[in-house]
């Protein structure tokens, strides 16, 4: 079985991830690989480890964790497989918080595959765009399609003048259609990166 992390990278309190997460466990849960247990897709939110700015005093290509919050955060994402990754667009790029989580770890990161469900004014396409660069050197296999959510086509709101709703995720029908080709290339190429983690050295305790 495939196990992929669900990766929520806003910490912003009111933040629309959560709902975008939702749909995505939702939409996912009928793809047949999961439907048959080939895979399976767990939450892991980023916002849950409340984890410091990199305080850390060793580089994490050694693996010297010493913080709790770091052994606790690296024992999470070793036990996946493969990530999507939840985005949204801040400034031309992705959160802060979601590139400190990532250079927390180094080793729990590889020979994995990824996928990228990104949101924004812009679908969040440049997020997704720099966090490519970020997957390159994390030597994680980052698959070509990903799901662009607008925030003016793919959310309903209340009351579209308050800034701070969550709002509902609503996307059309093709980024479903997206989203079930971008697990196809994930689920396959976990597959075939499974013989380089398995001579992985173990990590560290």
């Amino acid at each position: 079985m495939i196990r992929i992390a669900l990766v929520v990278g806003s910490t912003r309190p009111g933040r629309r991830g959560t709902a975008v997460a939702r749909w995505v466990l939702d939409t996912a849960a009928t793809h047949p690989a999961v439907a048959g247990g080939r895979a399976v897709l767990d939450l892991l939110d980023v916002a849950d480890f409340q984890l410091p700015l990199l305080d850390e005093p060793v580089p994490a290509a050694f693996g010297a964790y010493t913080r709790p919050h770091t052994r606790r955060w690296a024992a999470a994402v070793a036990a996946f497989d493969a990530f999507v990754f939840v985005t949204p667009e801040y400034n031309h790029s992705f959160p802060a918080a979601l590139k400190n989580a990532l250079d927390y770890l180094y080793a729990e990161w590889q020979d994995k595959a990824a996928g990228f469900v990104g949101y924004g004014t812009s679908g969040g396409t440049r997020a997704v765009e720099q966090l490519r660069q970020v997957m390159g050197e994390l030597r994680i296999a980052d698959v070509p399609t990903q799901v662009a959510l607008s925030m003016f086509a793919d959310f309903t709101f209340t009351d579209p003048t308050d800034p701070t709703q969550p709002g509902t995720c609503t996307p059309a029908p093709h980024h479903a259609d997206a989203l079930s080709r971008m697990l196809e290339e994930i689920i396959a190429w976990s597959a075939a990166l499974a013989p380089l983690r398995a001579q992985a050295q173990p990590l560290p305790a």
